[in-house]
């Protein structure tokens, strides 16, 4: 059974797996608490640790962050109802986001990209190593992603560049549609490292699991809980934990 990580700020996903949050409660009593005050952040710096791997060629020589994108597109009037705008817009988003959950992220979306939109390495306390990370972002899901997806994250390790095939490896998911029952349990059947991240629009992350595979890799010893970011009343946003304590990537 997978172990999931999460705590949702869409509370309405929560009763969908009664048994597996139940179990997962009971041995993580600490985060049944959503909320984590900023004085108990541990400070974490994600210069700590350098790895030097070969990345693929990007796909475009136009942009490389989400802010050459905007000018972009703005130089050349593209469409921002099209499917690249909202594409690479979502991929560069997501980039930022994780980039402040500790991760080293370039995209490398393309026609012979094999399904991976982002590679790069994460920097957590739990790991002595970097994990490298490959991530697929379904930027263009009207519904709920389906089981079959995960599969397709499976092949994804297969065609990863060279640098990405040893056993190191996690493989992400992200999309604007919080993980299904059928999304959960085929990450739990999964025999490669993998997990699943809601991260909204805006770039805010609001949902994150991983499976017991992923623990092999380097996650063991971290949680995921929740904190106030303002805005709209009981606005939430992901937090990583480790033993306990929230992890400050800034410092």
């Amino acid at each position: 059974m997978m172990k999931v990580l999460f705590w949702s700020s869409r509370l309405e996903t929560l009763p969908s797996c009664p048994t597996i949050l139940s179990q997962w409660a009971a041995r993580r009593p600490k985060l049944a608490v959503p909320c984590i005050k900023t004085s108990t952040f541990r400070g974490y710096s994600t210069q700590s640790k350098q790895q030097s791997l070969e990345y693929p060629s990007s796909s475009t020589s136009n942009h490389n962050d989400l802010a050459s994108f905007l000018e972009y597109t703005k130089r050349t009037n593209l469409d921002r109802e099209s499917t690249i705008y909202q594409g690479t817009h979502y991929e560069y988003t997501v980039s930022n986001a994780f980039t402040a959950l500790g991760m080293a992220l370039q995209r490398i979306g393309g026609v012979s990209d094999n399904g991976i939109d982002l590679l790069g390495t994460w920097n957590l306390p739990s790991s002595r190593t970097p994990i490298k990370v490959l991530i697929q972002c379904k930027a263009l899901a009207l519904s709920p992603i389906r089981p079959a997806t995960v599969r397709e994250l499976e092949g994804a390790f297969v065609g990863a560049p060279k640098g990405w095939r040893d056993g190191n490896v996690l493989g992400l998911l992200v999309s604007q549609k919080s993980a299904t029952k059928g999304v959960r349990e085929a990450l739990g059947r999964s025999r490669w490292p993998m997990g699943y991240v809601l991260c909204e629009k805006d770039g805010k992350v609001r949902q994150m699991l991983w499976n017991r595979k992923a623990e092999d890799v380097g996650m063991a010893g971290m949680g995921v809980g929740t904190k106030y970011v303002g805005g709209a009343q009981g606005s939430k946003e992901v937090v990583l934990t480790w033993k306990d304590e929230a992890v400050d990537f800034g410092s």
